[in-house]
């Protein structure tokens, strides 16, 4: 309730000095009433939406709407609010100026502010139209992104092997069937050797895959779909009744995984065999810096030899940088996912590769290469809390592995 206060407080004084925008542009009524009642509706519902104490962190499609608009709508006030901020704090200091040095020309002109108020509501459209689109296009904006890698130490049996890799699918935020089907039918159109899923099946409990399994059990590869876990698969967002239920929730998600036609490898490994070669395919449990660490990658390696060609899928690209990159055993791929790119940023081929995500994490979006090893960290193929993307579009990733000089 505390919380809940202080939001609505900042919230509050927020919007009142937004507001001296508006007042500045116009005088009609009827957009102060427009401008207030979208400024309630937002919290209203937000409140509405997040006040049960039963459902913990749950995050349900209504949840992620009432959270997008109400940040949609922050971000149109956010900068507003730096363009009248920047001018009182102009003007202020230039009223001081004047009466230590007995001038009395006036700064302030309505006018001026007027141009002000102009120019900030014209600037905050940008982010405000970018924020609708991603909730009501972005998030279905799928891209295909092709990637070869060359490695001298291939088997000569896998030269032109490809791989698809999709991570972070978020069921329990889904909510149109066809664009879903659209994606899987998408992944299938690659035609790859394997399908690779590196995690996050669904945001808190087993069940929001229900509705979804008939859709990706449609995934096919030659050679199999293979899965892991990720930081949202174990339930740990919510609150359960006791421990068992917790674990039947987990149970209900390996019988999922299995009933789609997933092979989940919970630290452990699987041998991808052509023409009497192999290569080594490792997967472990979730091991994130901050997050769950469950990932045992000694257990996970134990079949493999140090001579083998090796894939690590592990959700999280923290326990490349700080566990796999180092250990003894060289992984040649690593394929990763978890951080989404922040679901928001920009990004132009060639020129700019920017998102708040890299704050959090050095290794956010794309391929890395380090010590001769390649990791690949997936955008993400759903969406989770903000219920869009804007500029970091879900990816669907397809890797071809050549024999030849490493290049990244």
């Amino acid at each position: 309730m505390i919380r809940w206060i202080i939001i609505v407080v900042l919230y509050g004084i927020f919007n009142f000095y937004a507001f001296q925008s508006v007042k500045t542009l116009t005088s009609k009524k009827w957009i102060y009433i427009l401008f207030f009642a979208l400024t309630i509706l937002v919290l209203v519902n937000l409140i509405y939406q997040f006040m049960s104490p039963n459902e913990g962190r749950v995050l349900t499609p209504a949840k992620s709407y009432a959270l997008g608009f109400f940040l949609t709508v922050v971000a149109l006030k956010v900068v507003l609010i730096s363009f009248l901020f920047t001018e009182d704090v102009i003007r202020i200091l230039y009223g001081a100026y004047q009466k230590a040095f007995g001038e009395r020309d006036s700064f302030y002109l309505p006018s001026r502010r007027k141009f002000i108020s102009q120019i900030a509501l014209g600037i905050a459209a940008i982010p405000f139209a970018s924020m609708l689109y991603g909730i009501y296009k972005g998030r279905y904006n799928y891209k295909v992104l092709t990637y070869n890698l060359e490695y001298p130490d291939l088997p000569d049996a896998f030269d032109g092997y490809q791989i698809t890799q999709i991570s972070d699918i978020h069921s329990g935020s889904f909510d149109n069937k066809e664009k879903i089907e659209y994606a899987v039918d998408l992944i299938n159109k690659q035609q790859s050797d394997v399908i690779l899923f590196t995690g996050d099946l669904v945001n808190n409990q087993a069940s929001e895959m229900d509705q979804w399994k008939s859709t990706f059990s449609k995934l096919t590869a030659k050679d199999g779909v293979y899965s892991i876990l990720g930081n949202h698969d174990y339930g740990d967002y919510m609150n359960w009744p006791n421990e068992a239920a917790k674990q039947e929730n987990l149970d209900y998600l390996f019988q999922i995984q299995k009933e789609i036609g997933f092979d989940l490898l919970k630290n452990e490994s699987r041998f991808l065999e052509r023409n009497g070669e192999r290569i080594a395919l490792i997967g472990v449990e979730n091991w994130g810096a901050g997050f769950k660490q469950v990932g045992d990658l000694d257990k996970a390696s134990k079949a493999v030899k140090p001579e083998d060609f090796k894939i690590l899928m592990s959700h999280d690209p923290t326990h490349w940088e700080k566990v796999a990159v180092n250990h003894p055993l060289h992984y040649h791929l690593t394929l990763s996912g978890h951080t989404h790119g922040m679901q928001f940023g920009i990004e132009i081929p060639g020129w700019i590769k920017w998102s708040p995500a890299k704050w959090r994490y050095k290794y956010w979006a794309g391929l890395y290469e380090q010590n001769k090893q390649i990791i690949n960290v997936n955008r993400g193929f759903g969406y989770l809390a903000f219920p869009g993307r804007v500029g970091i579009w879900p990816e669907i990733t397809v890797i071809k592995l050549k024999k030849g000089p490493q290049v990244v």
